[in-house]
């Protein structure tokens, strides 16, 4: 069998180990404390990643794991799995449907296999040899037509805020903030939404939901509207034209925030 169906396998294993406990989790899981990042976080965050973690290191002892509640930094291994126990954290503490558990795997910075499981919303995505593309995503080309979701802005003062601000003011057709990076990637393969951006996005955000919007024939760009990579300070995905030129809307917007960014936990 090839190794990425195997991979396939192993990944949604590991996402209902994770998903299967979060849905019992009581109440008191989900009090909220601060890392030094700014960020949300909850016992159940790290309890999720504690679960599906186990299952990667028994099914793919050789593959190392990058959990966002574990990370430590520095460069990613070659091969490796991606993962946010619970994307859309702030959502999670207030007891909003909008969380997801996203797992990923990739291979020199490029994912391949990815699952996306929301719970509260019982959706899951699958992505890998054994899937088949979702359903056929919205063909909407110009921002002024288009519904944009974006995420991890920061002050109204930031460039990120100012970004924000235009769309607000007129530039897109309707805006949502929806405060789930994973969520909106799904969103736009799903049709749901026209295109989305998302502000300092890390690998484990995204990485499931890049996989599925490559897959569904979508365009995902990073900074100076080149194809996404890890590390870039933003995302934009959507039908090419639009998911360039809300890259040229960025990149007309003087670099004014240094650390304005804040990402959906």
């Amino acid at each position: 069998m090839n190794e990425h169906h195997d991979l396939q396998a192993v990944a949604e294993e590991a996402v209902e180990a994770g998903v299967a406990w979060l849905v019992r989790a009581g109440d008191e899981w989900s009090e909220k404390r601060f890392k030094e990042s700014g960020e949300e976080v909850t016992d159940a965050d790290v309890e999720v990643e504690r679960r599906v973690t186990r299952v990667l290191r028994e099914r793919t002892p050789d593959i190392p794991v990058i959990g966002e509640e574990s990370a430590e930094g520095g460069p990613l291994p070659e091969r490796c799995w991606l993962l946010d126990p619970i994307d859309g954290t702030m959502n999670y503490t207030r007891g909003a449907p909008l969380h997801a558990v996203s797992l990923a795997y990739a291979e020199a910075g490029t994912p391949s296999v990815g699952v996306l499981h929301a719970p509260a919303l019982h959706r899951r995505w699958t992505v890998g040899p054994r899937s088949a593309p979702a359903t056929e995503p919205s063909g909407v080309r110009e921002v002024s037509r288009a519904i944009v979701s974006v995420t991890g802005t920061g002050s109204p003062r930031s460039r990120s805020g100012t970004f924000l601000s235009g769309l607000l003011g007129g530039v897109a057709y309707r805006v949502r903030m929806h405060g789930c990076m994973s969520l909106d990637l799904a969103a736009v393969a799903e049709g749901w939404l026209d295109a989305c951006v998302c502000f300092g996005p890390a690998p484990w955000d995204v990485a499931a939901g890049v996989t599925l919007l490559r897959r569904n024939g979508l365009t995902v760009l990073g900074a100076e509207g080149r194809d996404f990579t890890f590390g870039s300070p933003i995302l934009a995905a959507g039908h090419p034209d639009l998911a360039k030129e809300l890259i040229e809307i960025w990149e007309s917007l003087p670099a004014n925030d240094g650390a304005g960014a804040e990402r959906a936990s």
